[in-house]
């Protein structure tokens, strides 16, 4: 049995079973990675949201908070053999 994890009201989802535990927006097939990628490349929420009917304009928004909280941590470097 998996462990799902829900976060921004539950726009995010992570879940071992779908899409290998990358996060997803709302336990769909699409992840926030992808999302971030079309932004990254200059696509506008609209370009997005033609290309993915399923997702909703909040969606979107939940794709860029969950990065900059992911950001907004501290992380350490180890150092490998």
């Amino acid at each position: 049995m998996s462990t799902a994890l829900s976060f921004l009201d539950g726009r995010i989802t992570i879940n071992p079973d779908i899409c290998n535990g990358r996060p997803t927006i709302r336990s769909q097939r699409i992840a926030v990675q992808t999302v971030l990628e079309f932004l990254g490349a200059g696509d506008g929420e609209a370009e997005i949201l033609e290309q993915y009917p399923s997702l909703e304009p909040e969606d979107i928004r939940a794709c860029l908070r969950f990065a900059a909280e992911l950001m907004n941590r501290r992380y350490d470097l180890a150092k490998v053999a």
